[in-house]
């Protein structure tokens, strides 16, 4: 990696956020197709009070948020990284962030879902110790999709 990568912490106002977060959806509706309706019901971004941004020159390239999911629990969701700068370690700086702010709340553990398609979040997920769990919540019946749970130790 010939550059630096630099995080913040902000919120679901923020309108690079705003800017990732529709370069994300136009992904997923794409990688979803006709599932896409279904899953977007869930990923609002409407007062999301944990956003992480990583920016490389000033660009913001890469995020991801939490929102309290259960009693010391924490969803991971809208993790995205810009094409151009995959493969570079930034999903997994923005991720441990995730869970370093998690933690500093008092938070005890992390969920999340992705696809059975998302290859490389999957990689990611396993990489930074999230395992595998039956689904949850409104994720339950849904054969495509993956989730994923991590002790915040």
């Amino acid at each position: 990696m010939n550059f630096q990568i630099k995080l913040t912490r902000t919120n679901s106002n923020d309108s690079d956020f705003e800017n990732l977060v529709y370069q994300l959806d136009n992904d997923l509706a794409i990688k979803n197709g006709d599932k896409n309706d279904f899953f977007a019901t869930f990923n609002k971004i409407d007062k999301i009070n944990h956003v992480v941004l990583a920016y490389c020159d000033g660009l913001a390239v890469g995020c991801g948020a939490f929102k309290a999911y259960e009693n010391n629990c924490v969803e991971i969701k809208r993790m995205f990284v810009l094409n151009n700068k995959r493969g570079n370690g930034i999903a997994g700086m923005i991720l441990l962030e995730l869970q370093l702010w998690a933690k500093e709340l008092g938070y005890k553990k992390c969920v999340l879902e992705t696809g059975d398609k998302m290859q490389e979040a999957i990689g990611l997920y396993k990489k930074h110790g999230f395992a595998i769990i039956p689904n949850y919540g409104q994720y339950k019946h849904i054969e495509t999709s993956v989730c994923f749970e991590k002790e915040l130790d």
